[in-house]
């Protein structure tokens, strides 16, 4: 019998859940590298180019999303397209990114407290990267992470719930300070208004535009969250709306970014206000001249951390719950809590990993963004190549939505996926990987991900395709 998830998410649960995804606690914690390598103007360049090729990547996913609204979407995509090993691949990558912001915000809530109370800065324990980890934090990462799991264990409907006042919270405390920041600053303040990156010459305005928008899908991932929970979706949501929900959360997510950038920028001379520990809480601090109301900023920053992280959570749940219940890795990650339909071991693992990840510190949150920005667009490649290949095989199969030049648009979004993964290996590019932490981090993880291919070959061995794609894709045919 194929497992089901229980279906209790409607349209505003789908934007939230994608939207307050998109919208974590960058802005506040990672601010000063988006400045110092690209300078206002150039970040908010890069963010509108990286925009740009999201929208693209979310047109497959527009299609792609209401023909096969199943949990775990591009496992399903890639299996449809590709069959099982292609579909671990892009799956397990996929994984990968999405932990990696889950440990991002699970690092950065100590960070963000601390500037609110300095005494969390206490009882340091060891280095990394240069930077002490404090107990406290450890502390705090860890209980964190315990909550976001149980909200998980205890039904989609609880944590959509959750996400969708946290997600109007977060709107109504950014509107008050970007407004404060733009009105009340100075376009002064946005001199010079391109970085000149981490080198000199005439070529450091493109390197520092480059090292920002490679990092940018791990910025805007979030929009495929929709995917990962399409299956439960409530009664009477249209499959065609889906894809709606997915472009309207880029356009506001790209909106967002750079509003919040140009008034940080604005707020007071962003080649200072980089060197504070929180950027953006010290530009709004220093022009709202009001510190009750600069805390806003960081309330806001919360608000964003927990709608990221619980998005985020819930969306690897479903990716290596979709990989269980597949027999493409162990079954026992396809299991279902028979009162609460969730899945309770996919929910246990990644609570695992991310309380882990919680133990390497701040030193690690570049490390988090360059590795988790690759695994993302690793997988979004996978998803605009399944897309090309399913026009072709699969071409008669009900669509609910049709994306115009469908084949063109998934080639550019394959290319400009490619150019980035391509700018992250080349030795030789300012957005390279860094060794040794990046790559430790990113080939760690990858041979756990081998571990897990060897370890669930005997249960891939026990059922035959026809069986297999029933239970990734439903009721849905067996792949061609």
């Amino acid at each position: 019998m194929r497992p089901q998830l229980k279906k209790t998410i409607g349209g505003l649960g789908f934007f939230c859940l994608a939207f307050g995804s998109m919208i974590g606690v960058g802005w506040i914690t990672t601010l000063d590298e988006w400045l110092n390598n690209a300078g206002p103007v150039g970040a908010m360049l890069a963010f509108g180019a990286g925009g740009l090729l999201m929208v693209l990547i979310g047109l497959c996913y527009a299609e792609l999303t209401p023909m096969l609204p199943v949990t775990g979407g591009e496992v399903a995509y890639a299996y449809k397209a590709h069959g099982t090993g292609i579909s671990f691949l892009v799956g397990w990558f996929l994984l990968i990114g999405y932990l990696s912001v889950s440990g991002f915000e699970a690092v950065s809530v100590g960070m963000v407290l601390a500037y609110l109370l300095p005494e969390l800065d206490a009882w340091p324990l060891y280095e990394i990267q240069g930077w002490t980890v404090y107990l406290p934090h450890l502390l705090l990462g860890v209980g964190l992470t315990l909550m976001i799991a149980w909200v998980n264990h205890r039904g989609v409907a609880v944590a959509v719930r959750l996400q969708i006042i946290l997600t109007c919270l977060l709107v109504g405390c950014t509107a008050i300070f970007v407004l404060a920041g733009i009105l009340a600053g100075s376009s002064d303040n946005l001199k010079p208004v391109l970085g000149t990156g981490r080198h000199d010459g005439a070529s450091s305005v493109w390197h520092g535009l480059l090292a920002v928008f490679v990092t940018v899908p791990f910025w805007f991932v979030g929009f495929d969250t929709i995917p990962q929970a399409a299956e439960e979706r409530s009664d009477g949501q249209p499959l065609r709306r889906l894809g709606m929900y997915i472009m309207l959360s880029i356009v506001a997510a790209v909106l967002f970014y750079c509003l919040v950038i140009w008034a940080a920028s604005a707020a007071a001379p962003w080649q200072e206000t980089v060197q504070e520990k929180l950027p953006t809480a010290a530009a709004f601090e220093l022009v709202l001249e009001n510190p009750l109301l600069a805390k806003l900023v960081l309330l806001a920053g919360l608000i964003g951390l927990l709608t990221s992280w619980n998005g985020f959570f819930l969306a690897g749940t479903r990716v290596l719950f979709a990989l269980g219940r597949g027999r493409i890795i162990d079954q026992r990650f396809g299991h279902v809590h028979p009162q609460f339909g969730t899945p309770t071991r996919a929910i246990l693992l990644s609570g695992l990993v991310t309380a882990l990840a919680v133990c390497l510190g701040r030193g690690a949150l570049l490390a988090f963004v360059e590795v988790g920005s690759f695994c993302i667009c690793v997988a979004f490649l996978g998803v605009a190549l399944s897309l090309i290949r399913l026009r072709r095989t699969a071409p008669d199969i009900d669509r609910p939505y049709r994306v115009p030049a469908g084949r063109l648009v998934a080639g550019a979004a394959a290319t400009g996926s490619l150019l980035i993964l391509l700018a992250q290996v080349v030795p030789a590019s300012p957005a390279a990987l860094n060794w040794p932490l990046d790559w430790s981090i990113l080939l760690g993880l990858s041979l756990c991900g081998l571990f897990f291919w060897i370890a669930g070959r005997r249960q891939r061995a026990e059922i035959d395709e026809q069986d297999r794609a029933q239970l990734i894709l439903g009721d849905d045919p067996l792949p061609n």
